[in-house]
């Protein structure tokens, strides 16, 4: 089986190298040998990661979706402008498509498949997701018996890895973040990463195998870690909560939700103990209930993996004569229906808030007053003591589960109380355990 790659970088290298040095193996599990024959780069002349002797490079793109002995092309560039269109021109001509692009199958997902169904190939994309985590496989075909009821995940390392150091060792946002960058796990520009572009991406893929609905991310709610403050961290820790950036989407009868932002986990949790750089998700059943899967959500040699595991389906496939096709969403083409998703003031949630208040008599009996008026319980409230420095204490504590819009009602009057001096936090709640 012949392969071609569009960009050898970081990825595409690290598939070069995967197929090397596993090939005899890969060769075993397929009965077929998988052979790299072509590669589109930006610069011929560049150093690889990888040995090139054996593949012809060349810096026009469309020469590889183009070319007629090539079976399968790997998308390995990114961007969803020029990438698109050679996705799209690869299915015309008969090609199998393998991507690690998250933003293209969020954006463009639902026409490229219907496209690959029409010419009777596949479009896979089990990269574009948690890296080396084989997640979309896990959800489309071993929990293929499952209704499965949520997912929530910690689906960008470079956000875990910033959360973990403002806990552990106290950092500010703006200084994790630095030393993020200069470690390489985030870029120069970091907006997608840490604003939750990313991880809502992800979360939208997911959802849509999960639930069988077309893949939708204008519709996904999407907040970031950028205004996220140190003490926070810290008062959820006295709470007996971690705060993790989790993108989380959940099915109940006709309505689904997708959703991105900081959330608070119980600290006994699994995935509020995953910390650095890594990746979890976790995936609810009613049948198996809850599963957690766990490794290195990005990387050469892990997301390698992920694009190499797609190429030996379609080795497979080839090598069988399968003309019956895993559909790439998991539910079958004519089975895939739209549901309500709901805005982010019709969730219910638990909610963490943070009040900023002048320390004057009564100020607790007016803050409950307010939530009695709305009839809505506190779980657990704690009055911060005065110090000789700040005459202003901070008061934050965990809701009962409730609407959205109705927290943010009671947000709203608690911001106009004369002791209030400071805009309001709110930070959801997730349990994670049924």
């Amino acid at each position: 089986m012949k392969v071609g790659i569009l960009g050898l970088g970081t990825v595409g290298g690290g598939v070069v190298n995967v197929l090397k040095k596993n090939g005899a193996s890969i060769e075993r599990r397929t009965g077929v040998k998988i052979e790299v024959i072509l590669a589109g780069v930006r610069d011929i002349k560049q150093d690889r990661i990888c040995d090139t002797s054996n593949i012809k490079l060349t810096e026009d793109p469309f020469e590889v979706v183009n070319h007629p002995e090539i079976d399968v092309v790997l998308e390995l560039i990114g961007g969803t402008g020029v990438t698109k269109k050679l996705v799209e021109t690869a299915i015309k001509n008969g090609k199998h498509v393998i991507t690690a692009n998250k933003a293209l199958i969020a954006k463009h997902g639902n026409k490229l498949i219907q496209s690959a169904n029409k010419n009777k190939v596949r479009l896979l994309f089990e990269a574009s997701v948690a890296g080396g985590i084989p997640i979309i496989k896990a959800i489309r075909e071993g929990l293929a018996a499952n209704k499965v009821n949520w997912v929530a995940g910690i689906l960008n390392g470079t956000t875990n890895y910033i959360l973990t150091e403002m806990k552990e060792n106290n950092l500010s946002f703006d200084t994790a973040l630095k030393q993020a960058q200069d470690l390489g796990f985030a870029e120069a520009d970091p907006t997608f990463d840490i604003e939750g572009v990313d991880a809502a991406h992800k979360i939208t893929i997911l959802a849509s195998i999960a639930f069988g609905i077309p893949i939708n991310f204008d519709a996904v709610h999407v907040e970031g870690i950028s205004n996220l403050s140190q003490k926070d961290i810290t008062y959820a820790e006295e709470l007996g909560y971690k705060i993790k950036l989790l993108g989380i989407a959940k099915s109940q009868n006709a309505d689904v939700e997708i959703r991105v932002h900081p959330t608070l986990v119980p600290k006994n949790r699994l995935v509020a103990n995953v910390d650095g750089a890594m990746n979890a998700v976790l995936v609810h059943g009613n049948m198996v209930g809850p599963t957690l899967y766990y490794g290195a959500g990005a990387g050469a040699e892990p997301t390698a993996s992920a694009v190499v595991a797609d190429v030996i389906d379609i080795a497979r496939q080839t090598k069988l004569s399968q003309d019956t096709l895993i559909p790439s969403l998991g539910f079958m083409p004519d089975k895939i229906n739209e549901k309500n998703i709901l805005s982010i003031e019709n969730i219910f949630s638990e909610y963490y808030l943070r009040f900023t208040m002048k320390n004057q008599a009564g100020l607790l009996a007016k803050i409950t007053n307010i939530f009695a008026d709305h009839d809505i319980s506190i779980n657990s409230m704690v009055h911060k003591e005065v110090q000789e420095n700040n005459q202003n204490p901070d008061i934050f504590l965990i809701t009962s589960k409730t609407k959205e819009a109705d927290i943010d009602t009671i947000i709203s009057e608690i911001e106009l109380l004369p002791e209030n001096t400071e805009k309001v936090v709110k930070i959801r709640t997730e349990e994670l355990n049924k």
